[in-house]
């Protein structure tokens, strides 16, 4: 939550040398990229991160978020890597012996190496866990570092982020993106590749787990979809194969943690969490809060379960922390500090507050606590008035301000002297943000407890930003990092060791493969949903595309009055038809293809870990397709946009809408695809499956109900029979089998009782009873939908098309026809509420009923 890729600045922002990257250590040179080729390879790049679904912000309805990449690397030498990698290695063993004095004996204030204030006085110490332990010899499992260039060009720490460390997910996607748009230099550079790092992490993820768990069940705990990482924890749970779980999807039990599965309760033993401590249990910590587990806590005291990084972890956030590290290195490691921290003064001690307010004018001021309403303060920045404020504000509460130095090789100017702020990232010219002139940089550094030590990632993330502030948010570009080698590539370290046990010995059972949540599973139900809608309102405004061609200057002739007929079924009776590029443009409304596809692409980033990346390359360019005709449509004069035939002369209502639908087809069909060949047959498929088979029948359904149930002149009733038969994909079908000709009572046949039509309804049938039968219930309700879904069955069986197409009354309404599809409508439905009712139960808000000792008011979801 609070962790959101954002950095205050690169201590210092500006003053960028913008040069071209050094290329000499190529086996050719003559190979590197030039300013057109980089400008090609950030087009390819956008393209690829938009085919991948990666996205930074929290989703809305009003437009898109993506992710930004300068494919040109930032290039670091081995032997300057070999010092950085040893220097953060010594910090996170550093912080990790704060961290666990700080929750033990507390050594390190008694002996006044750390004001007390620092540590205790944080919002970041959990008292609930104050004693607690993780196995395996480590309390901070995993850390992250920024770092920036000081004036001399050495690297310099501004942020420790040990709450939830976000971005390496990002920082795979970038290698994976940067490796394809500049493949060429790519296969020739030999770098440290990112892979053992994931590695590591996942065994680290392991050794943590309770003693009693010889196969330990992890977990990615995400605050969920809305969250701006989103992407990252779903790329991160998929690269280690973990279940991404939301607080909902968990419950405490007996004193341990369990996940809720279609199939029932499975134990989980490590929670790797990317939720803020405070937010992780309404019952100990925040209360009202709905991203966190009730009683997760006592789980953590009773020793069930491993939190990872555990609660209270963020305490090191502190920045006021950064002004003690050197000192704590001396007592804690008996070494020096080998990664200079930021010049950082806390105002808690008078002689730092006294220099704070002196230098203010040149200072970054950051608030002790992260994810207040204040953020980083550029103090040059502020007038003479705004200053005397904020001097009067930390002198009223001098415990929750720092002032730190800005850090770099060059700055801004103030009264005709450089502060010095700054980096010298590599740019080029011609290359999107490397031509906008001096830009702020940082770089993100990971490192996971591993082999007794630490392991570092081979690179990292950097972001590069114009002006002061490196944010993601705020739309900074990331760079990939190439940490050049010399040597070859290590073996393969294997993801889960080889059997321990002794030849001749039975090893231990495996554990089944963790099931998934009754929450994933609605959200694949309803990918299936979705995308069944999407591609059936193409199908049918496609049909009615191609009719309007023809037929919108013919209004009285046949076609003209099956067009009608057709534009009466787009929309309920009692609505009155909305504009005509409205049903496949606008996302906003209910029922539109652009509607349908923008709440299938929620689905499916929402089960990112259940899906294969190929998924999300069709629906970008599905996307691509309808944002394109939105646009090409404002730069259009259509009079009046209707549906009301004989108001609009020409083809223009319908211009650039078949291209669109057929692109939007194109890419349902890949997905479907996608989805039939390249997903296990698990739980999760059958829901997906059952998904877009209900949806199919109950479209048919409304489909005939709209257009047959009337019997016009049988020159009409030709042009709307043959449009449904295209509109259900079974046009092709129905000729060669008919040649000579066929009424309705044939359409009937094959829509709805022929059951080797994929597109009939008896098809649809027999499919959603093989996916609902292999879906257990876990004894969470009676099984009625069998029985609504046998009515529907029965109900078919007994039809009789050519008896229910004779049956007219006076007015030509076919009653005893609409009175079948209507009763078959209503049977559907019910079946899909019962679905629903059956294996998607919402859990009411959880309530603490006490008030813990560091619960806020208010909340905050």
């Amino acid at each position: 939550m609070t962790d959101l890729l954002s950095s205050p600045r690169l201590q210092g922002e500006s003053g960028v040398v913008d040069h071209r990257a050094d290329w000499s250590w190529l086996p050719d040179p003559a190979d590197a990229p030039t300013g057109p080729g980089l400008a090609r390879a950030r087009d390819e790049a956008e393209r690829l991160l938009a085919d991948h679904g990666v996205t930074y912000g929290a989703d809305q309805e009003d437009g898109e978020h993506p992710w930004h990449l300068d494919p040109l690397p930032v290039i670091v030498d081995e032997p300057e890597w070999a010092r950085l990698d040893a220097a953060l290695v010594q910090r996170a063993e550093l912080l990790d012996a704060i961290l666990q004095d700080a929750y033990g004996h507390r050594l390190l204030l008694s002996d006044k190496l750390l004001p007390p204030t620092v540590v205790l006085g944080h919002p970041g110490f959990v008292r609930a866990v104050d004693g607690l332990r993780l196995p395996g010899g480590r309390e901070l499992v995993l850390t992250a570092t920024d770092l920036v260039r000081d004036g001399a060009g050495g690297w310099c720490a501004v942020a420790d982020r040990t709450q939830a460390p976000s971005g390496v997910g990002y920082a795979m996607e970038d290698r994976r993106v940067v490796s394809q748009v500049l493949s060429g230099v790519y296969r020739q550079a030999s770098i440290q590749r990112l892979g053992p790092f994931f590695r590591a992490l996942r065994l680290a993820l392991r050794d943590v787990a309770p003693g009693r768990a010889e196969q330990p069940r992890v977990v990615l705990l995400t605050s969920g979809p809305s969250s701006e990482t989103a992407f990252d924890q779903a790329y991160l749970a998929s690269m280690l194969g973990l279940p991404l779980v939301e607080g909902s999807d968990l419950l405490v039990r007996d004193g341990r943690v369990w996940m809720r599965g279609v199939e029932g309760l499975e134990p989980v033993d490590v929670v790797l969490r990317r939720v803020d401590a405070e937010w992780c249990d309404p019952l100990d910590l925040r209360q009202g809060s709905r991203l966190g587990v009730p009683g997760l806590v006592r789980a953590v005291r009773a020793g069930t379960v491993s939190v990872v990084n555990p609660l209270g972890s963020s305490v090191l956030e502190n920045p006021a922390l950064l002004t003690y590290l050197p000192r704590l290195a001396n007592a804690v490691l008996d070494q020096d500090l080998a990664l200079a921290s930021a010049p950082t003064w806390w105002c808690g001690e008078p002689r730092s507050l006294q220099h704070v307010l002196t230098h203010l004018e040149r200072l970054v001021v950051l608030p002790t606590v992260r994810g207040t309403d204040v953020g980083t303060i550029l103090g040059w920045t502020l007038s003479h008035r705004e200053r005397e404020q904020l001097a009067a504000r930390i002198s009223a509460e001098p415990w929750l301000w720092v002032g730190q130095e800005p850090v770099g090789p060059a700055g801004p100017i103030i009264d005709g002297a450089p502060v010095g702020v700054g980096s010298d990232l590599p740019s080029a010219e011609g290359v999107g943000p490397a031509d906008l002139g001096p830009r702020a940089a940082v770089l993100r550094t990971y490192a996971v407890a591993h082999g007794g030590s630490y392991t570092v990632l081979a690179g990292g993330l950097a972001r590069v930003a114009p002006g002061h502030v490196v944010s993601s948010a705020l739309g900074a570009a990331a760079k990939d990092v190439w940490v050049l080698s010399t040597q070859p590539d290590a073996p393969v370290e294997p993801w889960v060791p080889s059997d321990e046990s002794s030849v001749g010995e039975t090893p231990a059972p495996r554990r089944p493969a963790t099931g998934i949540s009754p929450r994933t599973a609605e959200n694949l139900y309803w990918m299936g949903r979705y995308a069944e809608r999407a591609e059936d309102a193409s199908r049918v405004l496609r049909v009615v595309v191609d009719r309007w061609d023809d037929f919108h200057q013919r209004p009285a002739s046949a076609g003209g009055r099956a067009l009608e007929v057709l534009i009466s079924s787009l929309t309920p009776i009692e609505q009155s038809p909305p504009a005509f590029r409205d049903l496949v443009l606008d996302p906003r409304t209910t029922g539109t293809v652009a509607r349908s596809v923008r709440r299938l692409a929620a689905s499916a980033a929402a089960v990112r870990d259940q899906l294969s990346t190929d998924t999300f390359g069709p629906l970008a360019r599905i996307d691509r397709a309808l944002r394109d005709e939105r646009n090409k449509t404002r730069g259009r004069s259509h009079g009046r946009d209707s549906l009301d035939l004989g108001v609009v002369a020409g083809n223009t209502v319908t211009a650039g809408l078949r291209p669109a639908l057929d692109k939007v087809l194109e890419g349902l069909l890949a997905i479907a695809g996608i989805t039939a060949e390249g997903l296990v047959r698990d739980v999760g498929w059958q829901f997906l499956d059952a998904g877009r088979r209900i949806e199919r029948a109950q479209h048919l359904v409304e489909s005939l109900l709209a257009t047959v149930v009337q019997r016009r002149p049988a020159d009409v009733d030709a042009v709307v029979l043959e449009s449904v038969l295209l509109a259900h994909e079974s046009a092709i079908t129905y000729r060669r089998r008919h040649q000579t000709g066929a009424g309705l009572a044939e359409v009937l046949e094959l829509l709805l009782l022929d059951p080797t039509n994929p597109r009939s309804l008896a098809y649809q049938l027999d499919r959603l009873q093989e996916s609902l039968a292999l879906v257990p219930l876990a004894g969470r309700a009676p099984d009625q939908r069998d029985h609504l879904l046998a009515d529907v069955v029965d109900l078919l069986a007994e039809v009789d098309p050519v008896a229910v197409t004779a049956a007219v009354t006076e007015d030509g309404r076919r009653a005893r026809l609409a009175e079948t599809l209507e009763s078959m409508l209503w049977r559907l439905h019910s079946a899909a509420d019962e679905i629903e009712r059956v294996h998607f139960v919402r859990l009411a808000p959880s309530r603490a009923l006490e008030d813990p000792w560091d619960a806020r008011d208010g909340g905050g979801e």
